[in-house]
Parts: C-alpha cells; structure tokens; sequence
C-alpha cells in the first residue's frame, strides 16, 4: 500500500466536509514540556510553518526560566499545567497517577495551586488555566475544587462524561506505549481521525490530537508534517484550546 493510498480516506472524508459547506475542527495538545529541547525546536517549527496552535502541558516542578524564553519566540504556542512533577504514587499493582486518592487531598490540591502559579508566573498572557493530569487520570473527587484553584478547564484523553469543569480532550494518541513504543500505524491513526469526523459532523466534539514530543520517533514527525498538509488543503481549522468549544467534562483518563 503506498503512502498515497493510506492517505486518500482522509481526503475523502474531509472532502464530505467541503461538500456540506462545513470546516472540520482540530486541535492538538502536546504533554511533558519541561526546557528547551531540539525536540521541542522540531515540534514548534513544524506547526510554526502549519499555522497550527499547539497546546503545551509544561511540568511545573522542573521547569523555568528557560522554556519561558524559549517559547517567547513562538507565537502559536499556549501553556498549560500539567500535574505537578508527574510523579507516580499509586502502588505497582494500579496504573500510575499522581492526582490520585494515594495522598491527603490537601496535599494534592496544594500542588496543583503552585503548579498553576508557576505556569501563570513564568508565562503570562501565554498561560492557560487548563489542567493536565499526568497519565491522564485525576480522581473525581478532586474535579469540584479545580474551579476555586483557578481552573477553567479539564483536558484528559477519551470520550467525554459529564462533571462540575469546562471539558477539552484529546481523543487520538500517535503513540503506541504498549507495543513498539513509537508511532502508531498511520493507517490505523488515520482510521481513528475519520472516526472522530464522523462524530463531529454529528455534533460532537473536534479531532484532538495528542502527542509527547520528547519521545517522537521518525515516523511520528513525518505522519504529523503529512497530515499537516493533507489538513490545509481542505481548509481544516485548527484550534487553539482556549478557543475550543466546550464539551461535557470527563473524570476518567486512560
């Protein structure tokens, strides 16, 4: 099958939006941003040139000054929180959390204040009060305290359920962390997109992509440069997540 032919049901499927006069929405959120990185130069110069507004979960705990700088340069890039340390604390025989029932609540909690100041402190007008939790989990009984922390919002990964916060998930992973622990098939991730097409022209929520930068092999650079620019030449809007409509919010993370 040439690259060619694994593409062409993404042409077609967005061609059904061109056809009903309608733009097909997609945003993209990248995890685990701590400094600069020569990842982090690819990842901003490949959706500089784009046009696409990323979304970058930065780690409080470790980062500083520097990414602060480094991303002063680039425009199109918004900040958000993502967790604390992205520390595990659940026991070995659990999926790991950091924002988890493991810990007092207050701790947690407390945490999550700092990490939203840094963020704010370091980044100004480019941060975004959007929590990330680490993993993509957050226990559920943290969720009705986030809006007095400061939070606006929720980003997990899935299908949304409803909850007490302004929800924005991202719901295509290109990362295969449980087999080869690089990139998807791009026939399969490409699959995946026209699925979440299909619901989004039925009212539901964009294509929201997910990547982690700093573990990208090459595979994943070239599916996103590809599907870059199979998106601009059928006009597809990519979004900033401040500006995404809001979805029904969701607890549970994968």
């Amino acid at each position: 099958m040439t690259d060619d032919s694994v593409w062409q049901p993404l042409h077609e499927a967005l061609e059904r939006w061109n056809d009903a006069g309608r733009v097909a929405d997609f945003w993209l959120r990248d995890d685990d941003a701590v400094e600069p990185t020569p990842a982090l130069d690819r990842l901003l110069d490949l959706t500089g040139r784009y046009e696409v507004p990323v979304t970058l979960a930065v780690v409080p705990a470790f980062t500083g000054e520097a990414l602060a700088a480094r991303l002063a340069r680039a425009e199109h890039a918004l900040v958000v929180v993502h967790g604390w340390a992205h520390e595990n604390h659940a026991p070995g025989n659990e999926k790991k959390q950091e924002l988890g029932t493991h810990r007092p609540r207050v701790i947690v909690l407390d945490e999550l204040a700092r990490g939203l100041a840094v963020i704010t402190q370091l980044h100004g007008g480019r941060a975004w009060p959007l929590l990330v939790p680490p993993w993509n989990r957050i226990d559920a009984g943290l969720i009705p305290d986030l809006g007095r922390l400061g939070f606006k919002a929720l980003s997990v990964f899935g299908r949304p359920k409803r909850a007490p916060i302004r929800l924005i998930n991202s719901n295509v992973d290109v990362m295969d962390w449980h087999g080869t622990r690089g990139c998807r098939d791009h026939a399969l991730l490409i699959q995946e997109i026209i699925v979440q097409l299909k619901r989004a022209f039925a009212g539901g929520d964009p294509v929201g992509l997910l990547t982690h930068h700093l573990v990208h092999d090459e595979a994943v650079w070239l599916f996103m440069q590809r599907l870059f620019e199979v998106t601009s030449r059928h006009g597809v809007r990519w979004l900033s997540s401040r500006a995404m409509p809001a979805q029904q919010s969701c607890i549970s993370g994968g």
